[in-house]
């Protein structure tokens, strides 16, 4: 039997009843950003919610939402930019990316101007670059990451 299969007995007729568990589809949003000061780097966020770490701004694509309106929607909760995307950059479909649940993540690259502000599920967040990111990085982050910037240069 498959791991997203799940076999249930119905308690009055004792009938098989198959329940499915499909992994769930999530955005991850790579904000190359300018600050009005000439500051240029990329955005992280560092999570309100576990894991408590920094993080690549992303979330969850809701129901009857295309990738790419939840990823322009997702980045502005998180950072309060209207971001400009760029192109989609690469799928991260590894079952244990996170250890939560099975999500498979589709990530962008967007540009943003301004001034990032932390919002709904960060607690504060940063501008780095390939020179000065944070040692340990939330989920596969750091792969993603590490994948970006062995592209870009």
């Amino acid at each position: 039997m498959s791991p997203g299969l799940k076999k249930l007995i119905c308690p009055e007729c004792g009938h098989e009843i198959k329940e499915y568990r499909n992994p769930f589809p999530t955005v991850d949003i790579i904000i190359e950003c300018e600050t009005p000061v000439g500051e240029k780097g990329i955005i992280l966020i560092f999570r309100k919610k576990e894991p408590r770490m920094w993080a690549i701004p992303g979330g969850f694509v809701d129901y009857g939402e295309s990738l790419e309106d939840a990823a322009v929607r997702e980045a502005f909760e998180e950072t309060s930019l209207k971001v400009v995307l760029i192109r989609q950059f690469h799928s991260y479909s590894d079952p244990n990316r996170d250890p939560r649940q099975h999500n498979i993540s589709i990530v962008f690259i967007a540009r943003a101007q301004g001034i990032p502000t932390a919002g709904d599920d960060a607690e504060k967040i940063g501008l780095f670059n390939m020179h000065n990111l944070p040692d340990e990085l939330a989920f596969d982050h750091a792969i993603i990451l590490n994948d970006y910037f062995q592209k870009k240069y």
